[in-house]
């Protein structure tokens, strides 16, 4: 043998492929590991670039012009000074929340009624059926209504639609309008109507809930940003907000990079379960192998040169891996536009990434080096003497530091990677310890199981149960891979079921018992007596009536927006200028309010200067604010200080009228203001009746009910569901991946020892029965162990962070667990026909 070597020497890659000859069907299985991890990792980075490419092409359709301001109050003379000289063309629309009839089915529904004047869009259509009535729907009494509310009450073009006190003609339906997606669309279904027909309908009035926008198409030469950069700190004092198509590229990279990482961590999941895999599938093979590097170095080969014999075999098997997962992700990025089409307000066009998948082809050849070096460095300690006495010749040494220096640099792979999707060190820290948490939690309760089986071993038990729970802890078992990958496969896909339906109790808890589970907002103060009094004829109760409202944000401790952008020391967050306040005043404190801080005066004497208010404690917290600061509000042109004199602790998740911000009696009574009031429908008939007869006589009323939301907010959640649940999807199959090549790669082990059973007399349902029992205990123990975890997570978000009582739906739990202890089963059995269909004495004749 040669002194001298390199990873390149010929002769040691021509060693790597005549070794691999006989075992190149585990080579494959060790790569089906990381193929499916690498193809969701290649998929959704191609998708990022896409949709990244798409933003920035498509970015003036979503916007539908060069400009456009959005305030809740209509434009004053300077703001209007402004849009005159500019130039260019302004389309004016008002946008706002109101109930709308359906003569057809006599149903009434919550809606985005949105009054535009002028041709807009000036890019991109308002895509219809039929085709370009968006352009002429203008000139008539007509309505493009949602394709999904014509669909929902039975309507179709040619029908009408009450908006207020006005009948309007059903033009079209509405496929799609520029920024809008199918989930906006479910929360608010949008009604466009032309803007000259908007006073006829009675709602705008004194005190309606309107936002003003103004499109603007300028002038080719005309430099946008930096126009809009000159007048956002003078419109800004008025409330008013400023877009560009910058701007609007900007939010919409900034808000489905959040999405892309999310969906990153998710596949980043099953690329770590493949790298368990790996790791499984290199020491089994390297147990096989040690006879074999036995030989060679009684024939004088180094430990380190067989160390790189068979390290070149992991690359290779890696890089074909990475090569085979990078393919796979660029077809499945073509399916992701249509999984996510319901959260795009654009059109995803394919194209292939390259950088993509170097990435993935990158990173899969890492993983498979990293993970798999540690078993590997048991090669460099064999000693020629294992040929002679390979039961007691031990060949790991006792501490080997590269080996925990190989642990640290898989620690810090999975740091790392975790940091560059989050973009922050601390969640980062947080993932990785949730992770390392549930991974240890798993290889516990494996370990404690493979414990208390050999401890407590049932000695007179039959023959076939006693080989099955051996099985579970003899050597080459499977027991520890398949709790870790299946595992967490099955607590991914659990806790997604039970965090959905923690979100929906957080709504329906507040229907039980006597809480309200209708609004009724918008109602002027002329009307507050008679919408009452029509209340309680149809028998249902006033719970609630409490008056709202509006203003806006000017100074924080005698400091106005424009001081604290100039001073970088001050933590104050913008948006705290950014909102309109929606507050109220009473004196007392309602049920759902706890006081945390502070004392609470309910009433003040006419004329104070400086006003004590109360604040949710979590907003003032965000607001950076504490006990005794001072706030100015202009509530509408009056000027209002005021003192943070209390904080209280809200319960957010029930229906009921709760604010940030309040403010105590003997002040706001005189300002302009809307009402709300709350009330309980006993059934949905009488639900119907009542909001029918309300939106008749009261028009601009609107009408929030309960069974609305959780509909609304069920199909929701079942869309973002089916995301998770298509990516999770990927961790699932990677686990039996990694499971079913884990059983082949101890097939040989496995057909020695039902040989031996055959030969003391077992027959073929002897061992199918043996083989089944113990995938069904191993497949049960990764279901089971999964299903645990989901709970404790699930318990865990529901007492730390929704605050609520955790009671799960036993049903899914079967589900998971019937559906993942069958395939188990199925895999083992199906593994186990070579053993059947050979005769004994091939096997005992058989070299290995």
């Amino acid at each position: 043998m040669r002194s001298k070597f390199s990873i390149f020497d010929r002769w040691l890659w021509q060693m790597a492929w005549r070794d691999s000859r006989k075992t190149r069907g585990r080579l494959i299985l060790f790569t089906s590991s990381i193929i499916l991890g690498i193809a969701a990792l290649v998929a959704i980075n191609s998708f990022r670039q896409n949709l990244n490419r798409d933003i920035n092409r498509q970015a003036k359709e979503i916007l539908g012009a060069d400009l456009v301001l959005s305030n809740t109050r209509p434009v004053d003379d300077s703001v209007q000074l402004f849009l005159d000289s500019i130039g260019g063309t302004v389309v004016h629309e008002r946008s706002f929340a109101s109930m709308v009839f359906f003569p057809k089915t006599s149903e009434t529904r919550l809606v985005q009624v949105r009054a535009l004047g002028g041709d807009f869009p000036f890019y991109g259509n308002l895509e219809t059926t039929p085709e370009n009535a968006s352009r002429h729907f203008r000139e008539n009494r007509n309505a493009l209504v949602d394709n999904g509310l014509l669909l929902q009450f039975d309507s179709k073009p040619g029908d009408s639609i009450k908006v207020g006190n006005q009948t309007f003609y059903i033009e079209a339906s509405l496929e799609k309008a520029p920024g809008q997606n199918g989930i906006a669309a479910i929360a608010a279904a949008p009604v466009y109507i032309p803007l000259r027909y908007l006073e006829s309908t009675g709602l705008e009035q004194k005190g309606s809930r309107i936002r003003y926008r103004y499109y603007l198409k300028l002038a080719d030469d005309t430099d946008v940003e930096a126009l809009a950069e000159e007048v956002k700190p003078r419109l800004r004092k008025d409330g008013w907000q400023v877009s560009t198509v910058e701007s609007t590229k900007r939010g919409l990279g900034n808000a489905f990079e959040n999405l892309t990482k999310f969906l990153n961590l998710v596949a980043f999941v099953a690329l770590l379960l493949g790298c368990v895999g790996v790791a499984s599938a290199v020491h089994i093979y390297v147990k096989e192998k040690l006879g074999t590097v036995a030989i060679l170095r009684c024939l004088g080969l180094k430990g380190a040169q067989a160390f790189i014999i068979y390290l070149i075999q992991i690359v290779v098997m890696g890089f074909l891996g990475s090569l085979i997962g990078s393919l796979i992700g660029t077809l499945v990025q073509t399916a992701l536009p249509e999984v996510l089409k319901d959260f795009l307000p654009i059109e995803i066009t394919f194209g292939i990434s390259w950088i993509a998948i170097l990435e993935g082809i990158g990173t899969g050849l890492f993983i498979s080096i990293l993970f798999a070096l540690s078993p590997l460095l048991t090669i460099r300690k064999v000693s020629p003497l294992y040929t002679l006495r390979a039961s007691f010749e031990k060949h790991e040494a006792k501490r080997d530091l590269l080996r925990w220096f190989i642990y640290l640099l898989i620690v810090l792979f999975i740091y790392g990677f975790s940091y560059l999707q989050m973009g922050k060190w601390l969640d980062a820290l947080f993932f990785c310890l949730a992770l390392g948490i549930s991974f240890l939690l798993l290889l516990g309760v494996g370990r404690l199981i493979m414990w208390l089986v050999r401890k407590y071993f049932p000695v007179s038990w039959n023959f076939v149960w006693r080989q099955s729970l051996a099985n579970l802890y003899r050597p080459h078992n499977q027991t520890l891979i398949l709790i870790v990958s299946v595992g967490l496969g099955t607590a991914l896909i659990t806790t997604l079921y039970f965090v959905q339906s923690l979100l929906l109790q957080q709504v329906s808890l507040s229907s039980v018992g006597n809480q309200p589970n209708m609004v009724v907002f918008d109602i002027q103060s002329a009307q507050k007596d008679e919408i009452g009094n029509l209340t309680k004829t149809f028998g249902l109760p006033v719970i609630q009536e409490v008056p709202v409202v509006t203003m806006r944000l000017m100074e924080i401790n005698g400091k106005a927006r424009e001081e604290i952008e100039k001073d970088s020391t001050n933590q104050t967050p913008r948006w705290a200028f950014n909102r309109e306040y929606r507050v109220t005043y009473r004196e007392q404190l309602i049920d759902s309010e706890k006081s945390i801080e502070g004392e609470w005066k309910g009433k003040v004497e006419e004329g104070v200067e400086v006003v004590p208010i109360s604040l949710d404690e979590g907003y003032a917290e965000g607001m950076k604010v504490e006990i005794g600061d001072t706030l100015t509000f202009n509530v509408q042109g009056a000027i209002i200080k005021t003192k943070v004199g209390h904080l209280r602790d809200i319960e957010w998740n029930r229906v009921q009228t709760n604010f940030l911000v309040l403010f105590p009696t003997g002040v706001l009574e005189s300002a302009p203001q809307f009402h709300v009031l709350m009330t309980r429908v006993s059934d949905p008939t009488a639900s119907a009746k009542f909001q029918r007869t309300l939106v008749q006589s009261f028009p601009n009323v609107s009408i929030i009910d309960l069974g609305l939301i959780l509909s609304t907010i069920d199909e929701i959640l079942d869309k973002v569901s089916f995301v998770i649940r298509f990516m999770a999807l990927f961790s699932i199959v990677t686990g039996f991946f990694v499971l079913f090549s884990s059983v082949v790669l101890s097939k040989f082990q496995r057909i020695q020892e039902s040989v031996l059973l055959r030969t003391i007399g077992a027959n073929r349902k002897h061992i199918v029965f043996i083989t089944s029992l113990e995938y069904f205990f191993l497949g049960s123990l990764g279901a089971a162990t999964g299903i645990i975890l989901s709970l404790l997570s699930s318990w865990a978000l529901a007492y730390f962070s929704f605050e609520s009582t955790f009671v799960p739906n036993p049903l899914p739990m079967v589900v998971v667990y019937v559906v993942i202890t069958t395939l188990t089963v199925l895999i083992g059995v199906l593994n186990s026909r070579e053993v059947l269909n050979k005769p004994p004495l091939e096997v005992l004749r058989k070299e290995v």
